[in-house]
């Protein structure tokens, strides 16, 4: 019986908190290509294969978009850390509820 373990696939570590840029391969009729999608990570579930983490960023008119992602997803082309936070919390549910600068995150050192 074969193994169904997905490959590790080389991305940094991310913790909620991190804002990250997400580079994910998208297929349109017989065209392909990258859409990058940057927010804050707001859940991280781990637990092999199932493992997964949602993103959250403010669309334009204010809206909040989030977007939940497997990490080993094999159509997650790269993952890039552009900031870590410090926060106290493993899930920032709450930032759905804060607007502007109110929803900042304090830079870690």
């Amino acid at each position: 019986m074969q193994s169904l373990v997905a490959e590790d696939r080389g991305h940094p570590q991310i913790a909620p908190g991190d804002t990250v840029k997400v580079h994910l391969r998208v297929i349109e009729g017989d065209k392909e290509r990258i859409q990058v999608f940057q927010g804050v990570v707001i859940r991280l579930r781990r637990g092999g294969n199932e493992a997964n983490f949602t993103v959250r960023r403010i669309a334009s008119h204010g809206i909040g978009v989030e977007r939940t992602f497997l990490l080993k997803s094999p159509r997650i082309e790269k993952i890039e850390v552009v900031r870590r936070a410090k926060v106290r919390r493993a899930q920032l549910y709450y930032l759905r509820d804060l607007r502007g600068k109110a929803a900042r995150l304090k830079e870690k050192r």
